[in-house]
């Protein structure tokens, strides 16, 4: 069941109905995957958001979205990664103790493209500019995979395509340090008319997908506090849907709108979501997000992927298994970083 913050008292994005408003208020709330003590996201105080100030600010959204709504509109059907940041964007370029100075800022060196500082802004209580760095993750955790149960390696995309080892290692190796390069501080100075320390941060919220019917441990490093949810084969489905609450009922999340769950009001019974999964699953397909709720049990999020998931294990840097072909597969295309087989 996927865990969150204050499941038996109203849920800060449940007050509000504007999509957009609540998958803001999801953001502000949901915490992070992993621990990050030298690099902590913003909170409520550096946001100006604190005692007491974070509700009548969202509410002021809610009756006048026309801003958030024209900021975000190009990405409201893009990815889930864009439509991430643009909601960081607005929210420290709006809320009352932060001023953004850039976004998505491209580091060059001989015309050469290092890559991009995702956020850079000022708060009121710091004269230092601010690096953030945000990305946003869903991750399946494996039973059995590369390396120990709890290895990072063992969580993995959707569409197996990366795995939370490969994500913290870009993230603290690369994204990060990005701006103590020459280029960067040569050209934040240009930009602040004077040369300045920077302080970086990183924002990492999402959801790791707990394998049902199977003890796993929690990765290296998650937070304590991290959401989770359930994943499970299609086969399965009958049998987990026998121990839900005859009151569920449920929606598809469909990218980019993996954040707040819809509004009860728009969820559908159980029949009407299983014929919708009949369908989906009746050829090989991608994996479906799920917000499910029933009135005693409250909200849980589902991942449910095909028989034959994953296709590929994306391998984690410096892995042994990175140049091992599988009999199978010796003399065939192959893609990188990833073994061939199912858990």
């Amino acid at each position: 069941m996927c865990q969150m913050p204050g499941q038996r008292s109203p849920l800060l994005w449940e007050r509000y109905r504007h999509p957009l408003v609540r998958d803001l208020a999801w953001l502000i709330a949901a915490p992070d995957l992993l621990e990050t003590p030298t690099s902590a996201r913003p909170g409520l105080h550096e946001l100006g958001l604190d005692n007491g100030r974070l509700t009548p600010w969202l509410g002021a959204l809610a009756q006048d979205p026309r801003a958030l709504d024209a900021h975000v509109a190009a990405h409201r059907q893009g990815r889930l990664g864009h439509y991430h940041e643009r909601l960081w964007q607005f929210m420290l370029a709006e809320a009352p103790g932060t001023h953004l100075l850039a976004h998505n800022l491209p580091i060059v060196e001989d015309k050469r493209t290092l890559g991009e500082l995702d956020l850079l802004y000022l708060g009121n209580d710091s004269p230092r500019p601010i690096h953030l760095e945000v990305a946003i993750k869903f991750y399946l955790g494996l039973p059995e995979g590369p390396g120990q149960a709890s290895s990072q390696a063992r969580w993995v995309g959707p569409g197996c395509a990366d795995s939370l080892a490969i994500k913290r290692q870009h993230l603290h190796r690369h994204q990060l340090p990005l701006s103590n390069a020459r280029q960067a501080r040569r050209l934040l100075g240009e930009m602040l008319g004077k040369a300045c320390d920077i302080e970086q941060r990183l924002a990492l919220p999402g959801i790791l997908f707990y394998p049902w019917g199977h003890a796993m441990p929690a990765p290296q490093e998650a937070t304590r506090q991290h959401l989770r949810g359930e994943w499970l084969p299609w086969r399965q489905w009958p049998a987990f849907r026998e121990r839900l609450p005859h009151t569920t009922r449920g929606s598809i999340l469909r990218k980019p709108h993996w954040l707040a769950p819809p509004p009860q009001a728009v969820l559908q019974p159980l029949p009407d979501l299983e014929a919708q999964l009949a369908g989906h699953f009746s050829l090989p397909r991608s994996p479906l997000l799920l917000s499910l709720h029933a009135p005693d049990t409250g909200w849980q999020r589902i991942f449910l992927v095909g028989d034959d998931w994953p296709h590929q294990l994306p391998l984690p840097p410096g892995n042994p298994w990175r140049d091992f072909t599988p009999p199978e597969t010796r003399g065939a295309r192959r893609p990188r970083r990833c073994l061939r087989g199912s858990p």
